[in-house]
């Protein structure tokens, strides 16, 4: 999974903040239009994207819906359209940010940094009687220790970060193995049988893991 999909269709400006933020250790992709931002982030997902609205084809305010009917991920819009009925529109769609254009790095930065702060870098993900802590992998039910292996964390951990949005097959299976993952598709249906062996109270009728027929999983 990337940190950070850039959605520019300038490709100097893309470029040249790519540049800053992989500078500060954030993993970058770049997209010049919306639906290369949708292909990137089906394929790769993402926890943050900066877009854009002015793009080529599918504009910004489409990708924040789209992005946003399957992932909780934040979306900063970085934009020069600063009418307020943009503003509106944009973070009515979903995103969690709208700055103007011409921006300020070290302030975009200084966000970006916040976001994963505050967003990504907490002790624990709790969830009723799951609780995840962060800081040393390790997996509480009902404050008893839970041995999982990497790939059964950084599922349940996926889930967890998207409380009650439907994640597609697709998207858990490349932001757990990889686009480019040698492993077939159907070990995702296996994981999550494992994980629901581990987490759920009757894995044959599970309330936390849910599976949303032709689409992929929800977790409540």
């Amino acid at each position: 999974m990337a940190d950070i999909i850039i959605v520019e269709d300038n490709k100097e400006i893309g470029t040249l903040l790519a540049r800053f933020l992989e500078k500060e250790g954030f993993n970058v992709c770049i997209a010049t239009t919306g639906e290369k931002a949708l292909d990137v982030f089906e394929r790769e997902g993402a926890r943050l994207v900066i877009l854009d609205i002015c793009l080529p084809g599918i504009d910004g305010f489409a990708v924040c819906s789209k992005i946003r009917d399957t992932s909780n991920t934040h979306i900063m819009i970085a934009s020069a359209r600063t009418d307020k009925t943009d503003m509106l529109k944009g973070l009515g769609l979903g995103a969690d940010d709208y700055i103007e254009k011409p921006y300020d790095v070290d302030i975009l930065i200084a966000k970006v940094k916040g976001v994963f702060k505050r967003k990504y870098a907490m002790e624990e993900i709790v969830s009723d009687e799951i609780r995840i802590s962060t800081v040393n992998n390790i997996v509480y039910v009902n404050d008893k220790q839970v041995e999982m292996t990497i790939k059964e964390y950084e599922l349940l951990k996926l889930f967890m970060e998207n409380k009650g949005v439907t994640l597609k097959k697709e998207y858990i299976f490349n932001s757990i193995w990889g686009y480019d993952s040698e492993s077939e598709f159907q070990t995702l249906t296996v994981h999550i049988k494992w994980l629901r062996q581990k987490i759920e109270k009757d894995p044959k009728k599970p309330k936390h893991i849910l599976t949303e027929w032709g689409v992929g999983y929800r977790f409540e």
